[in-house]
């Protein structure tokens, strides 16, 4: 689906909001059916939503076991995104057979489950945005080494991160990429937007973060030609060059090993 929607200065991710608004739905009109039937309680509804994303989050935690075990904090970090759909809508699913009543009520909870998960499966499919090309790389400086050069990408999949010092959820994440950079079979770009070698730099040393995947984009064209409206930004570029994968925002180990599975395919 399309990766972000703009109101103004306001950037959202698609996807949760998506996400945000069947979530409403659901309850809404579990509360909607209950009290046509003269039972109120809508907190059976809202332990259906919290086993669904509790399971939904465990579910994917389980399956990136390797990236979350060298980090589990992180699994406790649901902002950055990760959820196995099918995994919460089934713990959900079970929670109102259990906890529904009368009968009448339960079912129709059920087939209104039943037909926000279709929404969400069948959105998230048609919405899905196709791969775009990667615009021209502008020149790129190196706080270690040589930058390199356009043509030496064009050969092979890679990672862009787009980032600056000045931004919070940039810096969470930026320890993580410079060190899946230092081991990964292709190459992960933690191109700086806007700021000079020295602040870079001075950022790197005070937090002791490894700078050898850190380039410079000091006129910030990435920004503009991949129309990225915010920071942090992860692109995820096939061995073809183009965008297969986008992701707005703080981005997990676990996603990143996903979109590198993706593009290395």
């Amino acid at each position: 689906m399309p990766e972000i929607l703009q109101l103004g200065p306001l950037v959202m991710a698609t996807d949760r909001l998506l996400a945000a608004a069947l979530v409403m739905a659901f309850l809404i009109g579990s509360d909607r059916i209950a009290l046509r039937y003269g039972r109120g309680g809508p907190w059976q509804s809202g332990l259906a939503l919290l086993a669904g994303i509790l399971a939904a989050r465990l579910a994917y935690v389980a399956a990136h076991f390797d990236a979350f075990s060298r980090d589990w904090p992180s699994a406790l970090a649901i902002c950055q995104g990760g959820f196995t759909a099918w995994a919460g809508i089934a713990a959900a699913a079970l929670v109102v057979a259990w906890r529904i009543r009368p009968r009448p009520a339960m079912i129709r909870v059920e087939l209104l489950l039943a037909v926000l998960a279709l929404a969400w499966f069948g959105a998230s499919e048609l919405l899905r945005p196709p791969p775009r090309p990667m615009p021209a790389m502008p020149q790129l400086a190196a706080l270690q080494g040589n930058a390199p050069a356009p043509e030496q990408l064009e050969a092979g999949p890679y990672v862009v991160n787009l980032w600056a010092t000045w931004c919070p959820p940039c810096r969470r994440e930026l320890p993580m990429l410079a060190e899946m950079a230092q081991d990964a079979e292709l190459p992960i770009l933690l191109v700086n937007q806007g700021e000079d070698a020295a602040t870079v730099q001075a950022y790197l040393a005070a937090n002791g973060v490894d700078g050898s995947a850190v380039l410079l984009d000091t006129g910030s064209m990435l920004t503009r030609t991949t129309q990225s409206s915010a920071l942090p930004t992860t692109l995820f570029v096939d061995g073809d060059g183009m965008i297969v994968r986008t992701h707005m925002g703080e981005i997990s180990r676990a996603a990143l090993s996903d979109g590198i599975a993706q593009i290395a395919e």
